[in-house]
């Protein structure tokens, strides 16, 4: 498997896609039931595409798919966890930069494809771009050790369904699906369970809820959709390079997230976010030529 430049730009515009979806939810004065918001709007997006694109993936992805259902409540769990006690620029690039190095790791041994030397230079060189242009105040992580504990724990959680996914997206297409089956019904049935666990919860302010969710609904749609397009690019792309270079890839949604908050709401970008900048462009460039 190699990883084309097509691929590579394909990857790019999930990872845009990906950090859109996030910085809408961290606009909202509610976290949780944002995340259920663009969960439930997800599955009712996902249901009309997926009988467009042949209905559910053959049997053999199942049990992926259900792996991969379960660790998702944790995901969700643990992102609206790290959103409501730390801010996007400290939880979102611990959780996405310290991923794909453990996705590296887990695919030498589980999915038998070891990154050769340059490939880990790259990762390495993303991971190590992602920390500096998300963290522009390492000093104040210590203080927000709730936010940190959410964020590792979801870096580890966010690497587990990233290779069960690339092992299933490849099951499915080998067996006469497509990635596109795969991750339609993975956001068909992933969009009922956190819902239902979060709306549970708040069964005694119905009304509340329901005002929010009304209020909330449109940018809920957009960040679904953006959700649902921006993994499926990417699971595409794990049927057609290595997973790991994929994720790693992936993970350059921060530096985007960056671009976003400077540009439309006037943060500083600075020479430690340019100098993170530079790693991310050498990583990408040493990937593609692995």
């Amino acid at each position: 498997m190699e990883l084309s430049w097509s691929i590579v730009l394909a990857v790019l515009v999930g990872a845009l896609l990906h950090a859109g979806w996030n910085v809408l939810v961290k606009t909202g004065t509610d976290k949780p039931l944002d995340t259920a918001l663009l969960n439930l709007l997800g599955s009712a997006v996902a249901l009309p595409l997926l009988a467009l694109a042949g209905g559910p993936p053959p049997p053999a992805a199942w049990p992926y798919l259900g792996a991969t259902l379960v660790i998702h409540l944790g995901y969700f769990t643990a992102l609206a966890g790290a959103y409501q006690h730390g801010e996007l620029n400290l939880t979102y690039p611990i959780m996405r930069g310290l991923a794909p190095l453990l996705v590296a790791l887990a695919s030498s041994a589980l999915l038998v494809e070891v990154p050769r030397p340059l490939a880990w230079v790259g990762i390495s060189s993303i991971a190590s771009g992602v920390a500096l242009v998300g963290l522009s105040h390492p000093g104040q992580a210590l203080h927000h050790r709730r936010a940190l504990a959410f964020a590792f724990s979801n870096a580890g959680i966010i690497a587990a369904y990233t290779v069960v996914d690339g092992l299933g997206v490849r099951v499915a297409s080998a067996t006469g699906g497509s990635a596109w089956q795969y991750v339609l019904t993975l956001s068909a049935l992933d969009g009922l369970a956190y819902p239902a666990l979060v709306l549970w919860r708040r069964r005694a302010a119905a009304a509340e809820t329901t005002a929010y969710l009304r209020r909330r609904w449109p940018l809920g749609l957009l960040s679904a959709a953006a959700s649902i397009g921006s993994y499926a690019i990417a699971l595409w792309a794990m049927t057609r390079a290595p997973v790991a270079s994929v994720a790693a890839l992936r993970e350059t949604s921060v530096l985007f997230a960056a671009l976003i908050g400077a540009v439309l709401l006037g943060e500083g970008f600075g020479p430690q976010r340019a100098l993170g900048t530079l790693a991310i462009v050498a990583g990408v460039m040493a990937l593609r030529l692995a």
